[in-house]
C-alpha cells in the first residue's frame, strides 16, 4: 500500500513537471525597416540569372580555376575557420548542459570508516558509540574503535514547474544557432577575402606585365635618341632624359614586387599554408566582373549568416528573462535514498543492513537583498541590446549592399571612360613620337605622352581590379548564397550534440 502511494505522489509530479507553466516572455523576432528598393541599383544593368547562380560555391561565377582551387582550400585548413567549428560544437556542449537538468541525478558510493568516538560522549550518554547515520553500533559503554561500512545509492530531481530549465535549454539551443551562423558568417568572411588578395594579387600581375613592356619599349627609345645623339640630331639633354624615364619605370616594376609577395603570403595563410611552402604563378588580370542577381532588400534577411546570427542572440536573451523570472518560485526537489550499511563486513551486503529514505523538499528565498529583481531587470536590459544589435546588423547589412552596388555601378562608369583616356593617350604618344622623329618636338614631349599613356594604362588594370573585388564584396553583403534555411534548427542543434557534435555542411 506504502509503496502504491509512493508511486502515485511521483507520477503526479512527473504529470505536473511535464505540465507545467513557463514563466517569462514567449520569443517574437522584432521588427525592423525594410526599404522597397535598392537606391543604389538605379543606372545600373542588373544581372538576370535567378538566385541559384549564388548558391553554394559563389567563386565559380567569377570562371577562374585557380581561384576555384584556392576557395575550396579555405573550409579545410584554415585555422580561424578550425576555431570557430570548434566553438559552434562548445556552443551544442552547453545545450546538453542544459538539458542535463531535465533529468534526476544519481550517485552511487561506497565508503569505510574506522572510527573511535569521543570516550566523555560514551560515557555521558552511555548508550554506545554514535555513527554518522544515526545507527549505534552497541549499548558499550566502552569507547574502543569500531569499523562502519556503507553502500548508499542517492537520488535527487527537481521538477520543472516553472520552466526554467526549458528556457535554459532554449537560450543554450538558440545560442547554439548563432554559433552556426557565426561559422558561416566566418566561412564567407574568410572566402571573401580570399577573393579579394587574389584580386589584388592579379591587378599587380597586370601593373607588372604594363611595366615590363613599358621598359621594353623605353629600352627603344633610349637606343633610338643615343643614335640620333651620336648623328647629331638630338641632344645629350635627350638622352639624360630617355635614360630617367627607362630607370624610373624599372623601379616601378620592382616595386610591384613587394605588395605582390605581401598579398601571395595573406594567400597562404588564408588557406593554410606556410608562406615559405606556397607560390601563385604570375597571371595578368583581364576577365571583366561577372553579373550579380541583387534580388530584393526584403530577401536579404533571409541570405545573411550574421543577421540570423544576431536574430538568434535576441531569442536567446529573451529566454534569459524567463530564467530570472523563474527564481521567483518555490524550488522543488524530490530526493530518495536506500543502500546497505553495518559495522561488520560480514553483515554489510546482507537484507537486515539495509537502509532507504524518501521525501520530497520545497525552499523558497523570502529575502535576497534584490538580487532576483537585479537579474531580471539585468535580463530584460541584456535583450534590449540583442534586439539594438540585431536591428543595427540589419542596417549594416543593407549598407554594404548599397556601398557595392553604389561602386560597381560607378567604377562601370569610369571603366568606360578610362578606356577612352587609354586609347587617347595611344593616339597622343604615336603623334608625339613621329614629331620627335621628324624633330619638330623635344624629347620632352615624348617623355610626357609616355607617362601619360603608361599612367593611364596602369589606372585601367586598377578599375579593372576593383571592380572585381567590388563584385566579390557584393556577394559577400548578399550572404554568399547562404540562406536561413541553411541554419540547423532546434532539434538538430541538441542531435547534433548526441551525435558528438558535427558542425553545420560546409559550403
Amino acid at each position: 500500500m506504502r509503496c502504491r502511494v509512493v508511486r502515485a505522489v511521483l507520477l503526479s509530479v512527473v504529470m505536473a513537471a511535464v505540465t507545467g507553466c513557463v514563466v517569462g516572455p514567449n520569443y517574437v523576432r522584432p521588427s525592423v525597416v525594410t526599404p522597397e528598393a535598392y537606391k543604389e541599383i538605379d543606372g545600373w544593368k542588373v544581372a538576370q540569372p535567378q538566385d541559384d547562380a549564388l548558391r553554394g560555391a559563389w567563386w565559380e561565377t567569377f570562371n577562374d580555376p585557380p581561384l576555384a582551387a584556392l576557395e575550396a582550400r579555405v573550409s579545410v585548413s584554415n585555422q580561424t575557420l578550425a576555431a570557430a567549428e570548434a566553438t559552434y560544437r562548445q556552443a551544442t556542449a552547453l545545450v546538453r548542459e542544459a538539458r542535463s537538468a531535465y533529468f534526476p541525478t544519481v550517485t552511487v558510493g561506497i565508503g569505510y570508516a574506522r572510527q573511535r568516538p569521543s570516550s566523555t560522549l560514551t560515557s555521558a550518554t552511555g548508550t554506545g558509540v554514535a555513527t554518522g547515520t544515526g545507527v549505534g553500533t552497541g549499548t558499550r559503554g566502552s569507547s574502543g574503535p569500531s569499523n562502519f561500512f556503507q553502500l548508499p545509492i542517492d537520488v535527487a530531481w527537481a521538477p520543472d514547474f516553472w520552466g526554467k530549465v526549458r528556457r535554459s535549454v532554449e537560450s543554450s539551443q538558440a545560442g547554439a544557432q548563432a554559433s552556426a551562423a557565426d561559422l558561416e558568417t566566418a566561412r564567407l568572411s574568410l572566402q571573401a577575402e580570399l577573393a579579394l588578395d587574389y584580386f589584388q594579387l592579379r591587378t599587380l600581375d597586370a601593373q607588372r606585365q604594363l611595366l615590363d613592356t613599358s621598359v621594353t619599349a623605353f629600352e627603344r627609345s633610349l637606343e633610338l635618341t643615343r643614335i640620333r645623339y651620336e648623328g647629331g640630331v638630338a641632344s645629350q639633354v635627350d638622352v639624360a632624359q630617355a635614360q630617367t624615364q627607362l630607370e624610373t619605370t624599372r623601379a616601378q616594376a620592382i616595386d610591384v614586387g613587394v605588395q605582390r609577395a605581401q598579398l601571395e603570403h595573406a594567400i597562404a595563410l588564408l588557406v593554410g599554408q606556410p608562406p615559405s611552402s606556397f607560390a601563385l604563378p604570375t597571371t595578368p588580370l583581364t576577365t571583366p566582373p561577372p553579373g550579380i542577381p541583387v534580388g530584393v532588400p526584403s530577401e536579404l534577411l533571409q541570405r545573411r549568416p550574421d543577421v540570423a546570427a544576431a536574430e538568434r542572440r535576441v531569442a536567446a536573451a529573451n529566454a534569459q528573462i524567463g530564467v530570472a523570472i523563474a527564481a521567483y518560485y518555490p524550488s522543488i526537489t524530490l530526493s530518495a535514498s536506500a543502500g546497505f550499511e553495518s559495522s561488520g563486513l560480514a553483515q554489510w551486503l546482507t537484507w537486515p543492513s539495509r537502509f532507504w529514505s524518501v521525501g520530497p523538499g520545497i525552499s523558497q528565498t523570502v529575502f535576497d537583498g534584490g538580487l532576483r529583481r537585479a537579474q531580471t531587470a539585468g535580463a530584460r536590459a541584456a535583450h534590449e541590446a540583442s534586439v539594438a544589435n540585431y536591428r543595427q546588423t540589419v542596417l549594416g547589412a543593407f549598407q554594404g549592399v548599397e556601398d557595392d552596388l553604389a561602386a560597381l555601378r560607378i567604377l562601370e562608369d569610369e571603366a568606360r571612360v578610362q578606356a577612352q583616356a587609354v586609347a587617347a593617350a595611344e593616339r597622343s604618344l604615336t603623334l608625339t613620337t613621329a614629331q620627335y622623329r621628324a624633330g619638330t618636338v623635344s624629347y620632352l614631349n615624348v617623355v610626357t605622352t609616355q607617362t601619360i599613356a603608361l599612367t593611364n594604362e596602369v589606372t585601367a588594370v586598377q578599375i579593372l581590379g576593383r571592380r572585381l573585388t567590388a563584385s566579390a564584396l557584393l556577394i559577400q553583403a548578399l550572404g554568399g548564397g547562404w540562406r536561413d534555411t541553411d541554419l540547423p534548427s532546434a532539434q538538430a542543434v541538441t542531435q547534433a550534440v548526441r551525435n558528438g557534435g558535427p558542425a553545420p555542411s560546409s559550403r
